[in-house]
């Protein structure tokens, strides 16, 4: 597909959300710490999960760097039992918090501070942390414009024709990076927007009824027909169409 019918059909599917759904501001944490223990936590387990471990640190006032880097991995390991997986978490947790110790000194601003591929060509060198949420931890703690792609995404977009069959992470994050303004702020509500569509419409089990997106599909006809009916909330948050 050409890259002005890309920039039509993000323009589209960006305004149909926003306006069915609202801004969801996420992700809720009270600091970019937060942000980055429950980026790992939420690997293969359910939010409500994830909440509940981060509440127990919370509880333990453990959830600030040095305390937690201070524990031991069988202490951390125990304090975030109900996120699952606890054990390799806990050393996922504890990957991250050497590396920021050993090049940052634990101060996250300095870490956040270095330039954005660099950093993150950083982080996917720590085991167990994958692009997803590698870019979370870009995008939501360090508030960096990097797209975050996740499973949400890759079935949203394929069952809507908009991508292939083998379209990989890097693909699905190419086409938004190139076709949207580079926006904290837009990529933030963007993924937020998907994932609850992800999880409330377009699952495994598909439920397009009430969904936002229904009809639309990737054909640059449908792009045409439905560009007029929608202004977009975000000033200039898609690239110029020429």
């Amino acid at each position: 597909m050409s890259t002005r019918h890309n920039r039509e059909i993000l323009h589209i599917l960006y305004e149909k959300l926003y306006r069915s759904i609202g801004p969801l501001n996420w992700w809720p944490a009270d600091s970019p710490f937060e942000v980055i223990i429950g980026a790992i936590l939420t690997q293969n387990t359910a939010w409500t999960n994830v909440e509940k471990a981060i509440t127990a640190l919370k509880e333990k006032t453990l959830l600030h760097p040095r305390r937690l880097y201070a524990i031991r991995e069988k202490t951390l390991a125990g304090a975030i039992r109900s996120s699952g997986f606890f054990n390799l978490k806990a050393k996922r947790i504890r990957s991250f918090l050497r590396f920021l110790f050993r090049h940052y000194r634990g101060d996250l601003a300095r870490m956040f501070a270095e330039e954005t591929a660099t950093l993150r060509g950083k982080l996917l060198r720590i085991n167990g942390l994958g692009p997803e949420t590698v870019d979370s931890i870009l995008l939501y703690a360090g508030e960096k414009p990097v797209f975050v792609v996740d499973a949400y995404t890759r079935r949203i977009l394929l069952r809507h024709r908009l991508i292939s069959e083998d379209a990989g992470y890097e693909e699905i994050q190419k086409l938004f990076m190139e076709n949207l303004e580079s926006d904290v702020r837009l990529f933030n509500e963007y993924h937020a927007l998907i994932v609850y569509v992800g999880k409330h419409f377009c699952r495994p089990v598909q439920n397009c009824g009430p969904c936002p997106l229904r009809g639309l599909r990737g054909q640059p006809g449908a792009a045409r027909r439905e560009r007029a009916a929608v202004r977009p909330h975000h000033k200039n948050a898609i690239k110029t169409i020429n």
